[in-house]
């Protein structure tokens, strides 16, 4: 096991890194957070239920966080933020981990009745079949199983993308007539597959692009659901996409998100000057 794994504010060498150091402090922070909360009473009349929920947001914050560090490298040329990604991941197992944790807490601590809501319920089963998944990922996520399992290794990772699809659809199911928060994050993960796929170059205008395919796919996915799945007008949903007045819907904030790198991609040519790289401190 390397010195980073078991200290993991330090990079592979042993050395104080503020890239490590700045990510762990992501990770930890919501957990810190959610604690404080917890015991303070700031969770509101059903602090288990609440924890539970933020538990389970954080899992595919972390998910989408790992799975935007490959496209990131390439549109900001910035091959070191790949040193992350495995902190990233093992994180949402973390948070995962916790988010089943409290719900049997929640349950009265009945593992037989959380056995079987699990079995009954499918929104449940699709989450625990999640949370199997990734917990498989996480104990295969450092370098002795990278080479015992060598090729094998990125195809079982790549299973990630579906475990991800289907946390999101838990967080559909599970979040019944107002759905803006998962819609919001299945348009970045449209978005971030997109990427991906190399659907277009890695270009300020390639972005753009995906950034406007991945909130057109946001607002479909949300008419979608409210068409099949609520006696809501999808119809009027679709067209609150045009009003401004009351709230910024989901399919424009995935817009905005997706659009965030922009600004560096268009300094990116100024790394090729010493000067200008040592004066804007961008990294290498």
């Amino acid at each position: 096991m390397r010195i980073d794994d078991l200290v993991p504010w330090t990079d592979r060498a042993g050395r104080l890194s503020l890239l490590h150091a700045a990510a762990f402090a992501a990770v930890i922070a919501p957990a810190l957070w959610i604690a404080s909360a917890f015991v303070t009473g700031g969770l509101g009349a059903e602090p288990l239920k609440a924890a539970t929920h933020l538990t389970g947001t954080w899992t595919l914050y972390f998910l989408l966080a790992s799975l935007a560090v490959t496209p990131l490298k390439g549109l900001l040329a910035w091959s070191r933020l790949v040193a992350i990604r495995r902190m990233l991941g093992v994180a949402a197992f973390a948070y995962i981990a916790g988010h089943l944790t409290l719900y049997i807490g929640d349950q009265s601590w009945n593992l037989a009745k959380v056995a079987s809501e699990i079995a009954s319920r499918i929104y449940l089963t699709i989450g625990f079949a999640a949370l199997l998944g990734l917990a498989v990922l996480a104990t295969t996520s450092f370098d002795a199983a990278m080479r015992r399992l060598r090729r094998n290794w990125k195809r079982l990772h790549r299973a990630v993308y579906v475990l991800t699809a289907l946390g999101l659809l838990h967080f559909f199911m599970q979040s019944k007539s107002d759905v803006s928060q998962a819609v919001l994050l299945s348009g970045v993960f449209v978005g971030l597959m997109l990427h991906r796929l190399a659907v277009t170059p890695r270009t300020p205008a390639g972005m753009l692009a995906v950034a406007v395919l991945s909130g057109i796919a946001a607002a479909a996915l949300e008419f979608a659901w409210y068409a099949a799945a609520s006696g809501i007008p999808a119809g009027r949903v679709l067209l609150a996409n045009l009003d401004f007045s009351y709230q910024v819907r989901p399919m424009w904030w995935v817009m905005a998100i997706l659009a965030l790198p922009l600004p560096a991609m268009l300094l990116r040519p100024l790394r090729g000057h010493a000067g200008l790289r040592k004066a804007l401190r961008l990294p290498s």
